[in-house]
């Protein structure tokens, strides 16, 4: 009798046990495989709400015969863990690096979600400074947004920074680094996979959605001809669908860039006010861009306050 208590014990225990392990299990963020080796998951075209769970970057990863290199990590630790579930899913390999590929929120805070593998956080020699800056805005509008989706998130800076170039070795597979001159923001940073010829923009492409100045519209055209004569076999944006052909997408980005600089420029010499500005610019592109009611006037803004003293 007792032994057989003692087994409904153990029984009630080991269900107990799967039950927990069932109830915290991460289900794996759905990743694309674009080349052999390197993974992408597509963020949603938004902003963040509690709807979409801070979900609105592309992230994704690179494995090599060594390790495995996460690129960014979501908005939220919640989308990191299910990022590394959906490494582990593909391979049994450490993750050694989280590259970070600027400040953004929607880009860098599921990096908690990593500590476990004890990574190279790696990023921009500019990231730390404007990560702090940006630090307690960021954490504020996350928790007001999104609820307790955030709880956990946070923002964790680099442990490895990159001042112009440094190569990565996974193991068989080199990633190039590159930082850039101020565009998106002013820590935006690329990685090209040599072995595939992918080149991760990120958020120095936007692909449907429309562009996000936090930096410097000229900074970002210049910017965009270099990209073009890299010329690499294809490329990961930072939002948007990630299989157009990313010449057509790149161009598509210049013309809105290239308008908003010299609609700008062109208001300032006529005299017009910021406000005047913003009122009236660009607003034929609205059709063209999804966001474009909440980005586009911040972007007149940006380009006026850039342009105002250097038309």
């Amino acid at each position: 009798m007792a032994g057989r208590a003692l087994r409904l014990v153990l029984l009630i225990a080991g269900l107990l046990v799967a039950f927990a392990a069932t109830a915290h299990a991460v289900t794996p963020l759905k990743v694309t495989q674009i080349v052999p080796g390197l993974y992408v998951h597509r963020g949603h075209d938004d902003v963040a709400t509690r709807a979409n769970g801070g979900d609105i970057a592309n992230i994704g990863f690179i494995v090599g015969r060594r390790c495995v290199a996460a690129i960014d990590t979501g908005g939220t630790a919640a989308e990191g863990r299910a990022l590394r579930a959906a490494i582990s899913a593909v391979t049994p390999l450490p993750v050694c690096y989280v590259i970070n590929t600027h400040m953004h929120p929607d880009h860098i805070l599921g990096n908690a979600a990593f500590r476990g593998d004890r990574p190279q956080y790696v990023g921009s020699a500019a990231l730390a400074e404007a990560e702090a800056s940006h630090a307690e805005s960021y954490m504020r509008v996350l928790h007001r947004e999104l609820g307790a989706l955030a709880d956990g998130s946070e923002i964790i800076p680099p442990t490895l920074s990159v001042n112009g170039s440094m190569t990565l070795d996974l193991g068989g597979r080199v990633l190039k680094l590159q930082t850039w001159r101020t565009a998106h923001t002013n820590n935006d940073l690329t990685v090209y996979d040599e072995s595939s010829g992918t080149l991760w923009l990120a958020d120095l492409l936007f692909v449907q959605c429309i562009p996000v100045v936090d930096g410097s519209v000229t900074g970002w055209l210049a910017d965009i001809a270099t990209i073009r004569q890299m010329n690499p076999r294809r490329v990961v944006p930072g939002h948007g669908p990630i299989d157009t052909p990313w010449r057509d997408a790149l161009d598509a980005e210049e013309a809105y860039l290239s308008a908003l600089a010299r609609d700008v420029r062109a208001a300032i010499k006529a005299g017009k006010t910021m406000q005047q500005a913003v009122d009236t610019i660009g607003l034929d592109e609205r059709k063209k861009w999804r966001l474009f009611d909440i980005y586009h006037q911040r972007n007149v803004t940006a380009a006026y306050a850039e342009l105002e003293w250097d038309p």
